[in-house]
């Protein structure tokens, strides 16, 4: 057998499960391979952007994307800073058409 064309199948196939089980979960709005993909890579855009700000408390912010571009934050941060920095993060990325902010202050105790 052709071990680099198994390889090739394996990779392809292992880039290609998540897109077939996510578009099988019954979501109307994902119910479409493509959407899915363009919603994760939106989301995958923003996570990135918030790892790389300098505000730790960012880690803590999740991301979610529906396949119209649509954001939605939710988790916590330490201040108000925190929310308004999360919130421009994703509103200034590539994809983003509106983004809605759960994303709670953490009281410190």
């Amino acid at each position: 057998m052709n071990t680099p064309l198994i390889a090739a199948l394996v990779i392809a196939g292992s880039a290609l499960a998540p897109v077939a089980v996510r578009a099988d979960d019954g979501s109307a709005d994902r119910a479409h391979p493509v959407a899915f993909v363009k919603d994760s890579v939106i989301t995958t855009k923003v996570k990135s952007k918030l790892a790389a700000d300098k505000l730790r408390s960012l880690t803590h912010v999740h991301v979610d994307t529906d396949q119209n571009g649509r954001v939605v934050l939710s988790g916590s941060v330490r201040s108000p800073a925190g929310v308004d920095a999360a919130q421009a993060i994703a509103r200034d990325t590539e994809g983003v058409t509106s983004v809605q902010n759960n994303i709670k202050v953490r009281k410190h105790g």
